[in-house]
């Protein structure tokens, strides 16, 4: 499942991300962010009800907005 899936409310663990069908601006942006494997993630509010894009997303204790399509390069485990 990809972060863009997530259902709210409902915490996951990182698995593995996509680092390059992000690009290198976005790379940096989201490691520096807390993005990796092995943290927890939640998303917390979308902005639109068909696109959700974008998210807002509890990165460890940081709650931070990604677009929906960085949001797919970002491999679940679900809880």
């Amino acid at each position: 499942m990809h972060l863009a899936e997530l259902p709210l409310n409902q915490p996951a663990t990182i698995a593995a991300i996509d680092w390059v069908m992000l690009g290198e601006t976005a790379t940096r942006r989201l490691r520096a962010l807390g993005f990796d494997a092995g943290v927890k993630v939640e998303t917390l509010h979308t902005a639109g009800l068909i696109a959700r894009d974008p998210l807002a997303v509890r990165v460890g204790r940081m709650t931070v907005a990604i677009r929906k399509a960085q949001a797919e390069a970002v491999m679940l485990e679900p809880q």
